[in-house]
């Protein structure tokens, strides 16, 4: 018998937004496309599969769909509050492809409002340090698990 995976909150997280046409959709929707030609066309996804992750998104809350037009009944997506809460989810995917994959030539550039390029940050709400390998303490907080794996019995 296998046993149990662990419980953890980015491997749930990673069943609703984890596939790559999920996250591709989210990125064009924070880029202010929210029609399913558009998202399709700049997504390159697949019509069936496409429509599967756009459902998928909104039975989780985190995309709702819209009407826009009457006759013909069409429908545009947007991001819910949680659906909000992933852009930073997605800048720092961004920012570290940036750094690692495309190094000489960054595809898109964000400025903030204070006029320079986005460099984003995880930082404490407490304190406002940054949230780095060193600064961190993970406490296990799931019955039977440490942090190293399941406890011996």
């Amino acid at each position: 018998m296998k046993a149990a995976p662990r419980p953890c909150s980015i491997a749930d997280t990673l069943a609703l937004v984890g596939e790559k046409y999920s996250l591709l959709v989210l990125r064009e929707i924070s880029l202010g496309v929210r029609r399913f030609d558009r998202i399709a066309r700049n997504t390159g996804a697949p019509r069936d599969i496409l429509t599967a992750r756009l459902k998928r998104l909104v039975e989780a809350g985190i995309l709702e769909k819209v009407p826009y037009s009457e006759r013909p009944t069409r429908y545009e997506y947007r991001a819910t509050a949680a659906g909000q809460e992933l852009q930073p989810v997605l800048l720092t995917l961004m920012a570290w492809g940036d750094r690692h994959l495309n190094t000489e030539d960054r595809p898109v550039l964000l400025e903030h409002a204070c006029g320079e390029v986005l460099s984003p940050r995880v930082v404490c709400a407490s304190c406002g340090g940054e949230a780095d390998p060193v600064s961190l303490t993970h406490h296990v907080r799931s019955a039977g698990w440490t942090t190293t794996g399941p406890v011996e019995t």
